[in-house]
């Protein structure tokens, strides 16, 4: 097997998946740093989802029903409040409510820390609400996103550990026919890809690379946005436990390697029952602008610049590979910034590292410096090829 980089393909575009728009935070934030507590509102809801408000009188009460996942996110806007509910889980008969609700009240400390798990009847919701003067960008941004995240993360789990019910069935719409043949395809390739660089990686004996497979793989799959329910759960706490530092390296490559091993002997079937087009109120991800951008990649520029000095191009196309994947995973980002990395992971895929690492090092510093193009644009005989030269 040549040396050469794994493969991208950017997936398939997905429905109800929201857009950011810089512009609207930038308006919200100026509304309210001029007192104008209503606009700020109003254009925070339209940075974390510019659909929420179509078609909505905004100059009256406002209401806001939506999905997230088998939550349902209702907001209300008043000319004096802003509240957010949302109902997601209900007890049954089968219930473990003692440990249920012991898990409730450790949630409620710990991560929540707006929001709070209110027991209504026979129904768990999520519950936040405040004085429109105190309705400042960051925090309804975060709040909102506190409540997604988290019953769209505690659903499933409370559902299989403690046997509580769904609130209702998660507004899902599946994929076309097509649609679903070109995921499958997309996924096979991922995993195939994954075990022929593995075993060649063995062969060579680089086994420091295995940490680098492993998440490149899995953020390809996790990053495709109609990838839901127990699939997702998992491969977003493998990856968290991947990054984490705090776990003992060979600990975290074995056991990312177990489950890839798993990953790979599911059938198309298995796969499939969690793929589908879902509902959503706001993005999982977190917020971005070019300044969050450009200081996500400030983090990276010693290890980039050491690779560079040392000549390294195996290293620094699988560090960069890996984070451009990790950006995708972290951060709600324009359509402009998205589409940066889409398109230089597009060409630098089955390259050989030598050939990949000026173009993946010249949209690396378009991102450090905040100058971001759709397209990368590499001379062969240009400044980045020039480093290495």
């Amino acid at each position: 097997m040549k040396n050469v980089l794994p493969k991208f393909q950017r997936p398939i575009q997905g429905i109800n998946d929201p857009c950011t728009d810089i512009s609207n935070w930038e308006r919200a934030t100026e509304a309210y740093d001029s007192k104008d507590y209503r606009t700020a509102l109003i254009e925070t809801i339209n940075y974390v989802n510019p659909e929420l408000l179509s078609n909505k009188d905004t100059n009256a009460d406002i209401t806001l029903v939506r999905g997230q996942g088998s939550a349902e996110i209702q907001v209300n806007i008043t000319e004096t409040t802003f509240s957010v509910k949302a109902p997601f889980l209900k007890i049954t008969n089968n219930t473990n409510k003692v440990a249920l609700y012991r898990k409730i009240a450790e949630v409620n400390f710990n991560p929540l820390t707006l929001s709070q798990i209110q027991l209504k009847q026979d129904a768990l919701w999520f519950e936040y609400e405040t004085p429109i003067s105190l309705c400042q960008p960051y925090k309804i941004y975060d709040v909102l996103r506190e409540i997604c995240v988290f019953a769209d993360k505690y659903d499933d789990e409370f559902v299989e550990k403690y046997k509580a019910g769904f609130y209702q069935e998660t507004n899902t719409q599946p994929l076309t026919g097509s649609e679903a043949e070109q995921v499958w395809q997309q996924i096979n390739g991922i995993l195939t890809e994954y075990k022929e660089h593995s075993s060649y990686f063995q062969e060579k004996r680089w086994d420091g690379f295995q940490w680098d497979l492993m998440v490149i793989a899995m953020l390809k799959i996790v990053n495709m946005p109609y990838v839901h329910g127990i699939l997702r759960t998992k491969l977003k706490e493998y990856v968290h436990n991947l990054f984490d530092t705090q776990i003992d390296f060979q600990y975290r490559v074995d056991k990312g390697t177990n489950f890839m091993q798993k990953l790979c002997a599911k059938t198309k079937e298995d796969f499939m029952k969690d793929i589908y087009h879902a509902e959503t109120f706001i993005s999982l991800k977190w917020r971005s602008s070019v300044k969050i951008l450009q200081d996500d990649a400030k983090d990276l520029e010693n290890v980039v610049s050491k690779y560079v000095k040392e000549e390294d191009h195996f290293s620094l196309c699988y560090y960069l590979q890996y984070n451009f994947h990790y950006t995708l995973y972290n951060f709600n980002i324009e359509e402009l910034h998205k589409n940066a990395l889409y398109d230089v992971l597009e060409q630098t895929s089955g390259l050989e590292p030598h050939q990949a690492a000026p173009k993946l090092l010249e949209t690396y510093y378009s991102f450090l410096n905040g100058d971001i193009k759709a397209t990368s644009k590499s001379n062969s005989n240009g400044f980045f090829d020039k480093l290495f030269g």
